[in-house]
């Protein structure tokens, strides 16, 4: 669902066979897959082993457990040799204290897990010593709240539910003012350079889909864990009841700001 804002990303940076991307909270590993198709070394950051897991399977599928990735169009082609491939690619579950290997970080990334983060500016000035004067630190979240369709069906769903989203600390949508991602740059020792915004619509081809894409972004986590599964799924149905197409699909429109900075 986030795939323009990744390539708009890389396309505005030049990701090629010269980088090397450092991605904190990378998930399961979509936005390095792409990456790593473009030619780049790629080391992914991520705390859940379950999402490291399934990244592991998506980029070095023969270390994997589970099935190769369906989403073959972005696997590299030079990489599909094994031997190859791990010396291009590293997961991790914390940032490390040095990247291993001869080629130094020149671009780091954190799409969309930067709320998820207690300290996002110790983490982002933790990771900026591991890269090369002038790299790119890229810090992605969602728009303004009226540009999200996305926010406001989550919301509603969980308040109805009985329940807030989250706590104010890791509300997934905090991040959201016209300039929050510049200062967070800012106070982690970063030289903002310049921004944008992506638009990323979350279309499915029914309500079950939509039901099943927005369960598994964890969004709602919270006000199941607080609530139930079955009353919070009864409320998501219901706040989707108006993106509904003619078709039956479910589209609902957003938009995704960017902020790039630079490592003085």
């Amino acid at each position: 669902m986030l795939v323009p804002l990744y390539e708009a990303v890389y396309a505005r940076l030049d990701v090629g066979p010269g980088t090397h991307l450092l991605g904190l909270g990378c998930g399961s590993g979509l936005a390095l897959l792409m990456a790593a198709a473009r030619g780049a070394r790629v080391t992914g950051v991520e705390g859940d082993g379950r999402w490291r897991e399934l990244a592991r399977e998506r980029l070095l599928p023969h270390e994997g457990a589970g099935p190769a990735d369906p989403v073959r169009r972005w696997r590299p082609d030079p990489d599909s040799d094994p031997g190859t491939r791990r010396g291009r690619v590293r997961l991790l579950p914390t940032v490390p204290d040095a990247v291993p290997g001869d080629v130094p970080v020149n671009l780091i990334t954190v799409f969309d897990e930067l709320p998820a983060l207690a300290e996002p500016e110790r983490a982002l000035a933790h990771a900026a010593r591991l890269a090369e004067r002038g790299s790119a630190v890229v810090l992605g979240g969602w728009g303004p709240p009226e540009r999200c369709a996305t926010e406001r069906v989550v919301r509603v769903a969980a308040r109805t539910a009985g329940q807030v989203l989250q706590a104010p600390a890791t509300d997934p949508f905090r991040l959201v003012g016209p300039d929050e991602l510049e200062r967070i740059a800012l106070r982690a020792g970063l030289e903002p350079d310049g921004s944008g915004r992506v638009a990323c619509p979350f279309a499915y081809p029914d309500v079950d889909s939509a039901v099943r894409g927005l369960w598994s972004t964890g969004l709602l986590d919270a006000a199941v864990r607080a609530t139930g599964a079955a009353r919070v799924r009864k409320e998501l149905v219901g706040a989707l009841r108006c993106f509904r197409r003619a078709d039956g699909g479910v589209r609902l429109d957003n938009v995704f700001r960017y902020a790039v900075a630079r490592v003085p």
